[in-house]
């Protein structure tokens, strides 16, 4: 079987739709090695966390080659990648990253990952040009592609109500997270990692891009009359105006500790040296950090509704984070009492959240449309 993947966000991103697509990538290219991996990409970058590439000899990489195509990348991949698929003999393509090539052959299958419509659902919390280009690349992928893959049962709902997708298009299948986030993490790491960032002894933490849907000022709220310091890894938007402000009227300046762009391998032991994981967004496709936080074995707060509950498993718990009473009383709870049996529950329940059936899962739907 070859298989061709739009590996951009593999090469260019370092987070989300990045980690997705570099975990998916090595997890089938090592379970599955009889079969070809080719990787589609604009440019070929230097990013240390595609180098695992190197040593998998079933995986190889294509990029553009006319100077059109190098001189715009957006059109390659867009309308001309699919000549460079079809050359390359694939049986099967699979858009790793909400999209697909606008011209398809059908005779070569195709399977694209939506991870959720938010620009949908919130339409404020983006520019109008970027919504109208999201809307139409999402919904041709969805109504083009041979299979859909959600990454949760949320986005299945949203891609039936917002595209009138039939359900039986879409498979759900669970992400996991990176593999680091599994591994207990020595004391003495967790201690030179601590003393790097200057991290207190005890802290709560939060974790996510710094912007409105994540209701970090929910949680600077709640934990305005709780003495322990929170710290907050997420990179900036606009909306870190508005947490600035909130910090200086609830005079918190001195408890609120901002990291940004923490190499991926510190990340284990900071969360494993949390007391606790609060996650008050409003609204996600999955919430991978409640992921890391349930492997990690520390308790999570997070959000009641929507997708948190498929997430974060029955041992989470879940407030209004608008209810500022609500959210302190149960980050008191978990800061106050035994929470051993609530993170034993909740690490067995991750668990269904693994590498390995996720692979497992999608080799399963290539298998079926090729057979």
């Amino acid at each position: 079987m070859r298989i061709g993947f739009d590996a951009k966000r593999a090469y260019y991103n370092n987070t989300g739709l990045g980690n997705y697509s570099r975990d998916l990538i090595k997890g089938l290219a090592d379970k599955y090695r009889e079969d070809e991996y080719i990787l589609f990409t604009p440019k070929h970058t230097n990013n240390p966390r595609i180098a695992f590439t190197n040593y998998f000899p079933n995986i190889s990489s294509r990029s553009p080659k006319s100077f059109l195509d190098k001189s715009f990348k957006s059109y390659w991949r867009t309308m001309n990648m699919e000549k460079d698929i079809i050359s390359n003999k694939i049986d099967l393509f699979h858009g790793l990253s909400q999209e697909i090539p606008r011209r398809r052959n059908y005779k070569i299958k195709y399977v694209v990952t939506i991870h959720d419509l938010i620009f949908l659902r919130f339409p404020e919390t983006y520019k109008r040009v970027d919504r109208t280009i999201y809307n139409k690349k999402f919904k041709y992928a969805s109504e083009n592609s041979d299979t859909i893959v959600a990454i949760s049962n949320q986005t299945k709902s949203d891609l039936i109500n917002f595209y009138n997708i039939e359900p039986d298009k879409i498979k759900v299948v669970y992400q996991s997270c990176h593999d680091q986030f599994k591994r207990i993490v020595p004391e003495n790491e967790c201690d030179s990692v601590r003393e790097k960032y200057r991290l207190p002894t005890n802290y709560l933490l939060c974790v996510g891009t710094i912007e409105k849907r994540k209701n970090l000022v929910a949680l600077l709220e709640a934990a305005s009359n709780i003495d322990i310091p929170i710290v907050v890894i997420g990179n900036h938007t606009d909306y870190f105006i508005e947490v600035r402000q909130k910090i200086a009227q609830l005079n918190m300046k001195k408890r609120v500790i901002f990291l940004n762009n923490i190499p991926f391998e510190d990340l284990p032991s900071i969360y494993q040296g949390a007391q606790v994981f609060c996650y008050p967004s409003v609204f996600e496709g999955f919430g991978i950090p409640i992921i890391e936080a349930l492997y990690s074995k520390i308790p999570v707060i997070t959000t009641k509704g929507g997708v948190f509950s498929e997430t974060g498993g029955e041992d989470s718990i879940y407030v209004d984070p608008f209810n500022k009473e609500e959210f302190e009383n149960q980050i008191n709870h978990v800061l106050s009492s035994d929470q051993s049996q609530r993170v034993k529950k909740g690490y067995d329940f991750v668990q269904k959240f693994s590498t390995e059936n996720h692979v497992k899962e999608i080799r399963s739907i290539y298998n079926e449309l090729l057979t």
